[in-house]
C-alpha cells in the first residue's frame, strides 16, 4: 500500500511528493477530508521499438524475389 497525504499538504509539497514517489516507486493517495480523491502513481517506462529489424522473420518463404508480383500483361493502368 502506498502513502496517503491530505490535499492541503500535497498542494504545499507537491514537487517533493512527486520526487519521493519517483524514487521509491510507491503510489501516493491524495485525500480530501479523509476520503481518497486521487492517486499519484509512477509511469511505467515503455521499451522503445526500433524500426530497423522490426520485420525480421515476417517473410517465411519467397523463392523468386526479383520476379514481378503479377504478369506485366495483366497489369492495366487505365482501369
Amino acid at each position: 500500500m502506498g502513502k496517503m497525504i491530505g490535499a492541503a499538504e500535497f498542494k504545499a509539497t507537491c514537487l517533493k511528493v512527486i520526487d519521493d514517489m519517483q524514487r521509491d516507486r510507491q503510489p501516493v493517495t491524495i485525500t480530501k477530508r479523509g476520503k481518497p480523491v486521487a492517486e499519484l502513481k509512477p509511469v511505467e517506462e515503455k521499451k522503445r521499438k526500433f524500426t530497423f529489424g522490426c520485420m525480421k522473420g515476417s517473410v517465411l518463404k519467397y523463392d523468386r524475389p526479383f520476379d514481378p508480383a503479377i504478369d506485366p500483361l495483366e497489369w492495366d493502368a487505365n482501369r
